[in-house]
């Protein structure tokens, strides 16, 4: 029996993957000895800046043998996984990357004066990513503590964010919270799955775009395409949380022109996912919110297609911001 038409296509990725990293020392050589230039030098003088670049000097230095580049990434690596100050990993990055590969790779910086500046942006910007996702997995381990004032305090300040004057909380413990999109009388308990980073999102969101925020607080109270609006938000934190962690995320990150990301750059391409799915469910016109699974589905395919072009980079809609 033939296999279905659906395996092909990853069948023949895996035999071109195959030859190709069988023939790429080869194909390495051959290249050097014609251009006079390392794998690196041609990734970066011959690659557009942003994603293209990056990713292509990051799959050339995973897949380097030369012990030396092993050790740097692995020393990196730790700096990062250890949550060090991140001037001091820039200046690693800027010293120790940098000259490391200018050592092995035996490359004159008076000769290719433009060569360490190119280099030097890509490392840090793959390890900038790296370094944001164990930040951002920090928040999402650190659970909801109901006695944790800060934690309450922000709770309390996304209410007043995005209810106001129009409503009073009767209590800590109250139906009133459903008014908000939370399932029960307790948000904590909505927390669990993402920790304090749900929270941190939601009230980024509120507090960043707050005409936003409300706008998308009223359309999920729509009598017909309504849902839960910080449930689907906890929801939007997992899959923008997962999208960093499998490294989809990177094409975006990688063409954001801050080059110096932070947690503000995680909480604002969250808010982009989520000003894009309300947009997107109320184009799907859903029957009722047991529709939710299969629109997120689909929403989070279109967003990963969107993030396999290299060019991809996700921007506020200055209509968003002025909501």
């Amino acid at each position: 029996m033939l296999p279905p038409a659906t395996t092909e296509p990853k069948m023949i990725f895996r035999v071109f993957s195959f030859f190709y990293f069988l023939s790429r020392p080869l194909l390495k050589w051959f290249l050097h000895r014609f251009t006079n230039l390392c794998e690196l030098q041609r990734i970066c003088y011959g690659c557009p800046p942003g994603a293209t670049r990056t990713k292509k000097v990051q799959m050339s230095l995973e897949l380097s043998r030369r012990l030396p580049i092993k050790k740097l990434l692995h020393i990196l690596n730790e700096l990062v996984a250890n949550d060090v100050e991140d001037t001091f990993l820039r200046r690693e990055i800027q010293t120790r990357a940098v000259g490391t590969v200018l050592q092995v790779k035996k490359i004159n910086p008076k000769v290719h004066i433009d060569f360490p500046r190119s280099f030097g942006t890509c490392a840090e910007r793959i390890w900038g990513y790296k370094r944001l996702y164990f930040m951002v997995e920090k928040l999402r381990a650190t659970q909801y503590d109901s006695e944790e004032p800060e934690h309450e305090a922000k709770l309390m300040m996304l209410w007043k964010l995005l209810v106001g004057d129009e409503m009073q909380l009767t209590g800590r413990i109250t139906d009133q919270w459903q008014h908000i999109g939370f399932q029960g009388d307790d948000p904590s308990t909505d927390f669990r799955g993402m920790g304090v980073l749900g929270l941190d999102n939601l009230l980024f969101l509120a507090q960043n775009y707050n005409g936003t925020a409300r706008h998308l607080l009223s359309h999920s109270h729509h009598p017909k395409h309504g849902y839960f609006f910080a449930i689907v938000g906890i929801n939007l934190t997992s899959m923008a949380y997962h999208l960093l962690k499998a490294g989809s995320a990177r094409t975006h990150f990688y063409n954001h022109p801050q080059q110096h990301l932070t947690v503000d750059t995680f909480h604002q391409f969250y808010c982009y996912l989520f000003y894009e799915f309300d947009r997107y469910w109320v184009e799907c016109k859903p029957k009722n919110i047991m529709d939710f699974n299969h629109i997120q589905r689909r929403f989070e395919e279109n967003i990963v297609k969107l993030l396999a072009n290299d060019g991809c980079y996700f921007k506020m809609n200055l209509s968003v911001e002025d909501v």
